[in-house]
């Protein structure tokens, strides 16, 4: 046992040293905040090229003195400016905001349900929102985008519901390989349902675009509604990320500081679920974003989801926007669906997280 004289000796030793701790903290402190404030600066930087290119870029190549003119000086009578301005604008700009907004809504449910290998197409909560669609192209073939939308939402919370109940009733509860099992079952089940409504109705041609997935149907009446629905909604979720990063350390560890968990899960979910939602409604079944951009931004900036989130926003937004750039350059007049050039990188990452997770199991 430590006499009286040596703890003192002890602590009078730490408060000495205490001054030379702190200037060591202080320093490291800040090359992390100027390293977070350099990776946010590249991110937008690079998200305003990627934007401009996929608006100078495509069947017809077009100057930055025209793009600029049509940007901030619009002509109606210029062939041209009616390309920027009606067809490539509100496709970028629906990219960027689509793609922030599967990025989120990865972030989230792997942080909620600390599932490396949650998205929202993995999870089968895009493959409920088609459904939804599919019956309502069926049944209401003139419904207005505005009810799309919500009722999309509503076939991404069955779908939801569902999956969370097949992974729940299983012995042992929900783990993060059950999840995605339920996900997996519930995505196929779903997937096999939209395909039936679509052959008996004869559907396939209208529902391909959904399918496949792609914002070049996307107008600027639609962006009126849909966008700022999901910028409210991703900022939103930065108010969730401390919740989130404190439920990724542990439930033991956010009970014991005072979370109420069942709560935050389920305003986190219901956030995915709206994100997920209004995306489909707008460019279709784009699989795998919410799955690598997180992961990514992880790696690039920690574990802490108030940096994850915003970050995975901006990187989102740069992913599903050259994307869409390749998918219009691979082969020119023609066009290939934004979703095969996003599995080009999303199944392979997927294939690799799956492995990684069995051999730690």
């Amino acid at each position: 046992m430590q006499s009286k004289d040596s703890i003192d000796k002890h602590t009078a030793s730490t408060e000495r040293n205490a001054p030379e701790v702190a200037s060591i903290a202080r320093p490291v402190l800040r090359a992390g905040r100027i390293r977070q404030a350099l990776l946010f600066t590249a991110s937008a930087v690079l998200l305003a090229l990627a934007m401009f290119a996929a608006i100078s870029l495509g069947a017809k190549d077009l100057t930055i003195s025209t793009v600029w003119s049509a940007v901030f000086h619009y002509d109606r009578s210029l062939t041209t400016h009616q390309i920027i301005h009606e067809l490539r604008l509100p496709r970028v700009f629906g990219a960027a905001v689509i793609g922030a907004a599967l990025a989120v809504a990865g972030s989230l449910i792997q942080g909620i349900t600390r599932n490396p290998l949650g998205d929202t197409g993995v999870l089968g909560i895009n493959a409920g929102a088609m459904f939804v669609v599919a019956v309502s192209f069926a049944f209401f073939p003139d419904l207005p985008y505005g009810t799309l939308i919500v009722l999309s939402f509503l076939g991404a919370l069955m779908s939801t519901l569902l999956v969370f109940g097949l992974g729940a009733s299983a012995p042992g509860g929900l783990t993060p390989m059950r999840l995605t099992v339920s996900g997996a079952v519930t995505a196929a089940l779903l997937g096999s349902m939209t395909s039936g409504i679509a052959i008996y109705f004869d559907l396939s041609q209208d529902l391909a675009y959904w399918y496949a997935g792609g914002v070049a149907g996307i107008k600027w009446s639609q962006l009126e509604i849909l966008a700022p629905i999901l910028l409210i909604v991703i900022a939103w979720s930065m108010g969730l990320a401390r919740s989130i990063s404190l439920i990724s350390m542990g439930d033991e560890v956010a009970l014991n500081l005072g979370l109420n968990l069942r709560r935050i899960r389920l305003l986190g979910l219901l956030t995915v679920v709206v994100l997920a939602g209004l995306s489909v409604s707008a460019a279709g079944a784009i699989g795998f974003v919410g799955l690598v951009v997180p992961h990514i931004a992880r790696k690039l900036i920690g574990v802490d989801y108030r940096q994850i989130v915003p970050l995975s926003a901006l990187l989102g937004a740069v992913l599903l926007v050259l994307a869409d750039l390749g998918a219009r350059m691979a082969n020119p007049p023609e066009e290939l669906a934004i979703g095969i050039m996003v599995s080009f990188i999303g199944v392979p990452f997927f294939l690799f997280l799956a492995r990684k997770e069995r051999r730690e199991l």
